[in-house]
């Protein structure tokens, strides 16, 4: 389980210092997904940082399964089980897409054992084993790729910011598919930041974010209708296609 208590971060800016999360309190079952949404600029990706450990807070804790890591740099608490997609993920020239899912792994692995890991994000794995993970890729290519380093990681907790950012339509789709089976097989929780009203449908708990404060939070149930009526865009959501 994930515990954030009175989580506040401030910035230097030319006018003195802003507060940018403002006393955020959250928690986030084991095997849980999670999504959080709100207005651009709110401080969505502020906290997805601030949970990953690139960014540190001013004040509050941050627990992991009864573990504080309010202090705890990148690297540490990426050995704790957490892990964190950026919304464009980095390509690494002369890098092969096995050699990169070896690493997250932690150990060699045969063809068949990269296969499993790719196809578990709807790859071809004879189409992507022996890939570098260079410009020939499509972003949503290299999405599903980092999230397949996730699931060969098995990480407790991965955060996802913003996924959807510079994918076309199609990959768009595959994604959410990607998205449903982590859900259904998730042995670790998930937290996504996204607009997306495919994405906050599949969640278990949602998560309003605005003025870098907790706004809302509760099931899908309960949040997503409220999102889907407001006309005032505080949450620009994708409209589910016939």
């Amino acid at each position: 389980m994930l515990s954030i208590q009175n989580l506040v971060f401030t910035a230097p800016t030319n006018s003195g210092e802003k507060t940018i999360i403002n006393d955020v309190s959250i928690t986030v079952e084991t095997d849980s997904f999670v999504v959080i949404t709100g207005p651009n600029g709110g401080g969505k990706s502020t906290l997805a940082k601030l949970i990953a450990g690139i960014e540190k807070p001013t004040k509050g804790s941050i627990v992991l399964d009864g573990v504080d890591i309010t202090d705890m740099s990148v690297t540490e608490r990426a050995k704790a089980g957490v892990g964190f997609a950026f919304q464009q993920p980095v390509r690494f020239k002369g890098l092969k897409v096995k050699d990169l899912i070896e690493l997250s792994a932690g150990k060699s692995l045969t063809y068949e054992g990269t296969c499993k890991y790719l196809s578990e994000v709807g790859l071809c794995a004879a189409d992507y084993v022996g890939r570098e993970l260079d410009a020939s890729l499509s972003g949503g290519e290299l999405k599903r790729i980092e999230i397949a380093m996730l699931i060969a990681r098995a990480t407790r907790l991965s955060i996802f910011d913003e996924p959807e950012a510079g994918i076309d339509l199609w990959s768009f789709h595959n994604l959410i598919s990607v998205f449903r089976k982590l859900r259904e097989k998730t042995k670790g929780a998930i937290i996504i930041i996204s607009h997306q009203e495919r994405i906050l449908d599949i969640a278990d708990k949602i998560v309003v974010i605005a003025d870098g404060r907790v706004k809302n939070v509760g099931s899908k149930a309960d949040i997503l209708p409220g999102l889907l009526a407001e006309s005032d865009d505080t949450c620009e959501l994708y409209k589910k296609e016939a």
